[in-house]
């Protein structure tokens, strides 16, 4: 009675596993799932095209699709319900799951499993980069440089802050020119720009603590290049969430800017891109339901 009473509350629910997320360990939440739903609907992403043409196959049929990944995996599912009544869900399997800390999700499948049975959701803001989604945090400069270096590697906490600190010494600080004469006073070089709809990279690491997912901003985050003696206080205020305005962060809350930047190397939601200038920015209000 109990198995089919699962069976039906997750007859239209799809579980999307992205295999190349927390280096590879995704059989075990196989073999956990299929031991608590009976016959589960998921697929075994292999490409960004894949994923999309299995949610537009399933659209009509599921009502909840359930991301098993990083950020990025999340931003390409949650790419496929903007604006519409379907829910994202997820189950962390990245290597820093800031979007999934932020939205509570935890690594507990019958957490997971009670929360989908239960059905409640709630919406939230995204954002826009050029057209390309954002739901996290996007950035460039010296944080994009580090995603590209990342990527290279077997990727983990550790690994990041090895590329951190290396990109860090030889980096050259980036040019940023505001079109709005509101924000001209801002032109100047900086260490990195981060665009933040909610208030983490990942990892507890706190770019954006005053950031709300569901205010209709976003925080843009200037850092200026800092010297090696602020760096300890940097990242103490980053991970004990008390980063703030200074001489080398300022925060300014926007819904839609518009600048000039001399780089390409963007990360959005921790996958790297190249973009070109000129960028604009623009939030997409309560445009992605989330199971809560």
């Amino acid at each position: 009675m109990e198995a089919f009473f699962i069976f039906v509350i997750m007859e239209r629910v799809a579980f999307i596993i992205n295999p190349f997320s927390a280096k590879k360990n995704y059989q075990s939440f196989l073999n956990e799932l299929k031991t608590k739903v009976q016959n589960p609907l998921y697929y075994i992403s292999e490409s960004i095209l894949g994923t999309d043409k299995f949610i537009q196959k399933h659209f009509n049929d599921v009502d909840i699709f359930v991301a098993i990944g990083g950020d990025g995996t999340i931003s390409t599912i949650a790419s496929n319900l903007i604006n519409t009544d379907k829910i994202l869900a997820i189950f962390p399997a990245g290597s820093g799951n800031g979007f999934s800390n932020e939205t509570k999700f935890s690594k507990n499948l019958d957490e997971l499993l009670e929360k989908i049975r239960l059905k409640n959701s709630r919406k939230i803001d995204t954002f826009t980069v050029n057209d390309k989604l954002s739901i996290n945090v996007s950035g460039t400069g010296f944080d994009g440089k580090v995603v590209k270096e990342f990527e290279k590697t077997d990727r983990g906490f550790k690994n990041y802050i090895k590329v951190s600190l290396k990109t860090f010494f030889n980096y050259k600080p980036i040019k940023v020119k505001f079109f709005n004469e509101k924000y001209q006073q801002y032109n100047g070089k900086y260490l990195m720009v981060n665009i933040a709809n909610t208030r983490q990279f990942g990892n507890n690491a706190y770019i954006a603590p005053q950031a709300s997912k569901s205010d209709g901003l976003v925080d843009m985050v200037l850092v200026k290049k800092f010297p090696l003696t602020y760096s300890p206080l940097f990242a103490f205020r980053m991970f004990t969430k008390r980063l703030k305005d200074d001489g080398y962060v300022t925060y300014l809350p926007v819904s839609e800017i518009e600048f000039k930047v001399n780089t390409k190397n963007w990360h959005l939601d921790g996958e790297f891109n190249k973009l070109k200038s000129p960028i604009h920015i623009k939030v997409q209000p309560s445009s992605l339901n989330i199971l809560v």
